[in-house]
């Protein structure tokens, strides 16, 4: 997200520090920046590279302080700096819908070109062979959470029998919309979604979603009251080995423990029909690792 200061000292210092972010001088693009935020104190978006600039640099004290300047001034929340913060040890994790939906705004043109391409992101693909292998076969009707360019229904294809989506950024939904996949996209919360949809599904399916998410909770248990008997529910999450239920990690999205994923799953009245440890793609040239997880009701 770009945002301007208005300000062109203050925006060419800008342009200058991340030019010394992009050849690993991270210490300078910090410097810089603050001596830009000296020039426009209130530049929400500034505050936040310099708290980018700052953790990457190894300056938590620095980057903390400017989260909480980011935290001050960004009503909207699309910043997302409750997250940055509940990252580095600051206060609970918690959804940032209007975070999520600006930053996929902003992915939504390059999104399948980086991460297919450059990220090798395959989760759709894994989630379809998990679902086969639970002996799902056919769906009449279809739910995609978080249904993102749709990269899930082109995996899914005519198993999805009537396929409808749900995602919080419109411009993502544009993407999808152009597959002329879809029966059916709504913009807006994924448990809304599901409270609201009018038909029980045979299938619903949420792939890297989840990690926007969050506590499993209410999410699972809007699912479950929206599946036909012996529907399935399949999901992925970004997986940590901690005694944390879930965690925010740098990348800003949740990581989730396996036992209490699976523990929620329960508690939603589902049953676990299979757990799939993986790889969902990659991440600054390291694997993320993953879970893809088959329920029924």
């Amino acid at each position: 997200m770009q945002h301007s200061s208005g300000d062109l000292t203050a925006d060419r210092r800008a342009s200058y520090a991340e030019g010394l972010a992009r050849d690993g001088d991270k210490a300078g693009a910090a410097d810089l920046m603050a001596q830009a935020l000296e020039l426009v104190p209130d530049w929400t978006a500034g505050w936040s590279l310099l708290a980018r600039y700052a953790q990457d640099a190894g300056d938590r004290d620095a980057a903390i302080a400017a989260w909480q300047e980011v935290a001050d001034r960004d009503a909207a929340g699309v910043f997302g700096a409750p997250l940055a913060l509940a990252a580095l040890g600051i206060g609970s994790p918690v959804a940032a819908p209007r975070y999520v939906a600006a930053l996929f705004d902003d992915y939504a043109a390059r999104f399948e070109t980086a991460l297919v391409g450059s990220l090798r992101y395959k989760t759709p693909d894994m989630l379809v062979d998990a679902l086969v292998a639970s002996g799902f076969a056919q769906a009449r009707l279809t739910y995609d959470l978080g249904c993102g360019t749709g990269l899930m229904g082109v995996a899914l294809g005519a198993r999805a029998g009537r396929l409808e989506g749900v995602d919080l950024s419109p411009r993502m939904l544009a993407e999808a919309r152009g597959k002329g996949l879809y029966a059916r996209l709504s913009e807006g919360d994924l448990v809304a979604f599901l409270s609201e949809a009018p038909g029980a599904a045979d299938l619903i399916v949420a792939a890297d979603v989840f990690n926007y998410v969050g506590p499993l909770d209410p999410v699972l248990a809007a699912a479950a009251a929206r599946l036909a008997p012996g529907g399935r529910l399949a999901f992925s999450l970004e997986r940590h080995d901690g005694p944390e239920p879930l965690i925010v990690g740098e990348s800003l999205r949740f990581a989730h423990q396996t036992a209490a994923a699976e523990a929620a799953v329960s508690r939603a009245g589902l049953t676990l029909l299979s757990r799939t440890d993986c790889v969902l793609r990659e991440d600054r040239g390291q694997p993320v690792a993953g879970v893809l997880l088959i329920a029924t009701l």
